[in-house]
């Protein structure tokens, strides 16, 4: 056991125990806010439905409970334990080339990986969602939805994954630098080329037909200086009862999606809201923020792995004997989260930030009063939380908690 493995151990026991800390918090402040609606809801949510959501919020919480103990196991016999390990000696062993056997032992432990936490996202689809009613999928589509993933995965993945590692093995010591460049271009592709090739794979996108709605939506795309290619229903309620809206695409490639049971839910000036404030994050420029921002820092997670690929302790530290381009690429990949998971409040915070200036946006090209009650009801039949934990909600929510984004609007009406 070398000083990395006794830094990584540590780190990794003082994340879980803050990850299992957060938890309860959230749980218990939950619990004791179960029974009174919050004071800014009390003429809009009724008690069956705020006690609803903090029963499912409680529900999750014992899953993710679950989830986070399964990880631990998983980690660890990945890497100290030796899975990795095992895994790249049994490929190597039987493939001649080395690129191609550090592929294959990836695929083959993302493979393990994805059967490994399957069993979670099942239990959460069809015990959790189904209990609360919000489960509209059936097994078979489940099982399909799975089996596409995996082989969009390999199709897509394995030779981006197999030119990274070609070019770690051939280029010389600023390797990274190349493959920071081809990942970011082959992000920027797969963002333009999601809305017509990827996500039609899923769901079914039909064009909004013509009437008041789409009258509205056009007007304010028109005020806001917004051009897409379309408006879109997705059919999200084929699996799950929880409403959204979103715009995706880059370049002349952006599609206006709405579920169709958002679209059931809300009224035609509630949905203009909604969508003003999916509009403010492209006009406030929070795409391109962030875009710039992953941008650089996977810039420097990849200059940081060109230094650790050269350290003999980086790979005994973590349980593989022999040290590799492939196995330095799935190390980094596994415990990075964990060595920066004290970022995660510093990143929420800026996300939260970013949906305080979309909603003043939202309020200042439609009506803050529909988007307030557009929200409720979505907070009401998506059963969110309105009374999150302070300390959890600034480690995990990316949008700012119910009442605080409300009275935050409702100072813009």
């Amino acid at each position: 056991m070398n000083a990395f493995t006794v830094l990584f151990l540590l780190m990794f026991a003082c994340v879980t125990a803050t990850q299992y800390w957060l938890a309860r918090r959230q749980a218990a402040y939950v619990h004791a806010h179960r029974d009174v609606v919050p004071p800014a809801f009390t003429q809009t949510v009724s008690l069956a439905a705020h006690e609803k959501a903090a029963d499912y919020t409680l529900a999750k919480s014992k899953l993710g409970d679950v989830e986070r103990a399964l990880g631990v196991v998983l980690i660890l016999g990945l890497t100290l334990f030796g899975g990795i390990n095992a895994a790249f000696e049994f490929c190597a062993a039987r493939i001649e080339s080395p690129l191609m056997a550090g592929v294959s032992a990836i695929a083959l432990l993302t493979l393990f990986m994805s059967l490994f936490e399957m069993p979670v996202s099942w239990y959460g689809t069809f015990v959790i969602e189904e209990k609360f009613g919000f489960n509209k999928s059936t097994p078979a589509q489940f099982i399909k939805d799975e089996v596409l993933q995996l082989t969009l995965a390999a199709l897509i993945g394995l030779p981006i994954l197999a030119l990274v590692l070609w070019v770690m093995a051939s280029v010389g010591e600023y390797w990274w630098l190349l493959a920071w460049a081809i990942l970011i271009g082959f992000s920027l592709l797969m963002s333009w080329l999601f809305p017509t090739l990827i996500a039609p794979l899923f769901n079914k996108f039909t064009p909004m037909e013509e009437g008041a709605l789409k009258q509205r939506i056009s007007g304010l795309l028109e005020r806001c200086g917004f051009n897409s290619q379309g408006i879109f229903i997705m059919d999200g309620s084929k699996r799950s009862g929880h409403g959204n809206a979103y715009f995706t695409g880059l370049g002349n490639n952006k599609r206006i999606v709405f579920y169709d049971n958002l679209v059931a839910s809300l009224d035609d000036e509630e949905l203009e809201a909604v969508l003003a404030h999916e509009l403010g994050h492209f006009k406030c420029k929070h795409v391109i923020k962030m875009l710039i921002t992953s941008s650089l820092t996977s810039l420097l997670g990849f200059a940081l792995l060109g230094w650790l690929i050269k350290e003999e302790w980086f790979f005994t530290g973590l349980g593989v004997a022999h040290a590799s381009d492939a196995a330095a690429l799935l190390l980094f990949m596994l415990v990075t989260p964990i060595f920066t998971f004290f970022m995660q409040p510093v990143s929420a915070y800026f996300q939260r930030k970013f949906e305080f200036e979309a909603d003043d946006f939202a309020a200042q090209h439609a009506q803050a009063s529909r988007l307030v009650s557009g929200l409720v009801k979505l907070y009401e039949e998506n059963a969110s939380t309105l009374t999150p934990d302070p300390l959890y909600a600034a480690f995990y929510y990316s949008h700012p908690p119910a009442a605080v984004r409300i009275a935050n609007l409702m100072g813009n009406k």
